[in-house]
């Protein structure tokens, strides 16, 4: 049958040499991901909600200096009334040390003894969580209840973390009021201050408790023929109230009480302890009652520094300290916002206008600023790098790369409100140090599309897909790479660890994120924005001149180099005499190494001891001597002394204990710094200053003293 003329086949006719046969190439993971996002209207919504979530993580997720690291440390109180030191340590403390390092998890077991007491601190490993250790040492205690020796109390346990670090510690102080009322205030201001959500531990530190003292008269008791006994017995069982039993009238309830609480030292006065020749002898015959402060046994007191305030100037003056803590796992920068709110709305109700209040230490604002800080500067970063990018490789293609680094870094600061991270120093750090390498696979995925654009002369959608797959593999592989190198920093063991684990981590999600972003965000928005042939043009001629010029500076230095072999080889040597020689560095102590730089904190503290013994009296006036010493440092705005008394811990005391020095010879100084920007010194070197200062006056009194600034990173032991 003959076909008509018009009637067309793709047969080939007879004789016709064979059509080469076009093999498929397969498109990949990237060329896929590509191909199917590249048209998909799900593309812009995508990239809207990963912005949104982005910025949600932005807002909500929880702030903090540094990062948290759980370190559970539970310390073991015993008391062994009349035994020596050498006694409690060999009778009571080295049994249950062996006890605690029995428990799983247990890094350390160290102890201390003294007269008639002891401690054994237990520390767990880092990440061991709290409740869970908590728990072990309880059941070891419990099931070894029996091997404690006769005359020894039931242990007490005190359990210690992170989140037991004061976050706000407010001062009160005043010339006009003494420390007594100021404690009562305080007790009460820290009551209300409770209040506020996500609060963790309180307490005051300083000022004189009010009781009832009885000084008894002993030759009156031998007189009345009373003993002490008697006398405890007697006030024992008044100061109580029992509940005796119930009465019903018509139709009401009653719960009959009987007894109250002593409430004054008359009333204590007034108690009937026995009889004489017929008469009764009240406590007041016998002794002496007084209603009104305890003895002094700790003093906190306010001082003035040289940058100080000029409307809240004192030389010294009584004080005490309010220290709060936060909840675990709430946002440290809220949180000492709410507290200061809170405490701002309490002046001039609860507290009276004679009494000054100075903000003493707020971690949620150091936090704030210093998370604000990296922030900036990681914006910095990303502008310097879309500049960069403008001028490397042209408006169109810089404009996808500088849309995909914010919300690649958006949804990295998400994925640590998700995984339950803060974020910090350490983690923005990770952002910084990564953006370069964040920005490379959308650079690399766009540069070729525009490529084979200007290659092809059209701007088709499947050139766009087959260039992707072209760089599919290499740029998979390049990440890939990198997170393999970054990946074993979080096998770090130690404190170091969990506190550098943020950089690998981090840096893994921020690069597998901005992997995804260039296969699926970069060529539809390529696309969108693909430019007029006439312009691709226009751009590749003066791509190919930026080229040229960075070309005229780089040849003639590395021309030589490969063109001449003996020229090739000097240079390699002279790198690799160089390297050896900057290795040699490190052995020779040329260069300080330190894991991580100096931090410019507002604040640190001066720890002294003096011999042991040392009345409280001496141990203030030396305090006091070294106050006026320092207030010959001109960033100084304010100090405060502990004397006899523990002084509102950070985690470097939390972990050194400093929260037991509670004894007469005992004292701290906390200094208070001028703002970083408004002083030229950093707190290093004003801490250096103030210990060449220092120690002389202390070397001449036979006291120890330690200038101790709060290191930049976990603190060692």
């Amino acid at each position: 049958m003959k076909l008509p003329e018009k009637v067309r086949t793709r047969r080939s006719a007879p004789g016709h040499p064979p059509q080469p046969h076009e093999e498929k190439v397969s498109l990949g993971l990237a060329g896929n991901l590509a191909r199917t996002f590249i048209t998909s209207p799900l593309s812009p919504m995508l990239l809207i909600a990963s912005l949104f979530i982005g910025i949600l993580g932005l807002l909500f997720t929880p702030r903090q200096e540094d990062p948290e690291i759980s370190v559970p440390m539970i310390d073991i109180f015993i008391s062994y009334p009349g035994v020596s030191p050498q006694q409690v340590a060999s009778l009571a403390i080295d049994p249950l040390e062996r006890i605690m390092s029995d428990i799983p998890g247990v890094k350390h077991v160290y102890s201390a003894s003294e007269r008639g007491q002891g401690m054994v601190t237990v520390r767990f490993k880092v990440g061991e969580k709290l409740g869970p250790s908590i728990v072990k040492v309880h059941d070891k205690l419990q099931s070894n209840l029996d091997r404690i020796p006769p005359g020894v109390s039931m242990p007490l346990v005190k359990p210690k973390g992170i989140d037991d670090v004061p976050v706000v510690t407010v001062t009160l102080w005043s010339e006009e009021v003494d420390d007594s009322t100021l404690r009562v205030l305080a007790t009460d201001v820290l009551q209300r201050l409770k209040e506020v959500p996500n609060t963790g531990q309180g307490f005051v530190a300083g000022g004189r408790s009010q009781q009832i003292r009885i000084e008894v008269l002993p030759e009156r008791l031998a007189g009345y023929n009373i003993s002490l006994d008697q006398i405890a017995r007697t006030i024992r069982a008044a100061n109580e109230e029992k509940r005796v039993g119930t009465i019903e009238k018509n139709t009401s309830h009653f719960t009959i009480t009987s007894g109250h609480f002593l409430k004054s030292g008359e009333e204590v006065g007034r108690l009937v302890i026995g009889t004489h020749d017929g008469a009764p002898i009240y406590v007041a015959d016998i002794a002496n009652v007084v209603d009104g402060e305890e003895v002094l046994t700790r003093m906190v007191n306010y001082f003035s520094g040289p940058a100080g305030s000029s409307d809240k100037l004192t030389g010294v003056a009584p004080a005490v300290t309010i220290a709060i803590a936060k909840k675990e796992g709430t946002n440290g920068v809220t949180v000492a916002e709410d507290i200061l709110a809170k405490l701002e709305s309490l002046k001039g109700r609860l507290v009276p206008d004679n009494i000054n209040v100075e903000i003493t230490r707020n971690y949620g604002k150091t936090a704030n600023d210093k998370v604000n800080e990296l922030l900036t500067s990681l914006l910095g970063a990303a502008i310097a790098v879309s500049l960069l990018s403008w001028i490397t490789i042209g408006r169109r293609p810089a404009v996808v790369v500088i849309t995909i680094i914010p919300i690649v870094i958006l949804i990295t600061i998400w994925s640590a409100w998700v995984m339950g991270y803060t974020i910090n120093r350490v983690s923005l750090f990770a952002l910084i140090f990564s953006i370069g390498i964040l920005v490379d696979d959308a650079t690399v995925v766009v540069e070729n599309i525009f490529r084979r654009w200007l290659h092809d002369g059209e701007t088709r959608i499947d050139t766009a897909v087959d260039a992707v797959r072209e760089v599919g593999n290499p740029t998979i592989i390049a990440t890939l790479t990198v997170l393999s190198a970054l990946l074993p920093m979080g096998f770090v063991s130690g404190m170091m660890g969990p506190y550098m684990f943020p950089i690998p981590l981090f840096g893994s999600v921020a690069m597998a994120f901005s992997l995804f972003a260039a296969f699926v965000f970069t060529p539809w928005f390529a696309y969108k924005l693909r430019p007029k042939m006439n312009a691709l043009n226009k751009a590749a001629i003066r791509e190919e001149k930026t080229q040229d010029l960075i070309g005229n500076i780089f040849r003639p230095v590395i021309e030589p180099l490969i063109q001449s072999k003996f020229k090739g080889r000097v240079f390699l040597a002279v790198i690799v005499v160089l390297f050896f020689a900057a290795c040699s560095m490190f052995y020779t102590k040329a260069v300080a190494v330190k894991m991580l730089p100096f931090d410019n904190k507002p604040e640190f503290n001066v720890v002294i001891n003096l011999p042991e013994g040392t009345p409280l009296p001496t141990t203030a006036s030396f305090t006091f001597k070294l106050v006026d010493a320092l207030k010959g440092v001109e960033e100084i705005t304010a100090m405060q002394s502990y004397v006899g008394t523990v002084s509102p811990f950070n985690f470097n005391g939390m972990v050194r204990h400093y929260y037991l020095r509670m004894q007469p010879w005992q004292s701290d100084i906390q200094v208070m710094l001028l703002d970083k920007g408004d002083r030229e010194r950093s707190s290093h070197e004003i801490a250096e200053s103030a210990r060449a200062l220092l120690t002389p006056i202390a070397e001449k009194a036979g006291a120890k003293i330690a200038v101790v600034e709060m290191p930049p990173g976990p603190p060692v032991l």
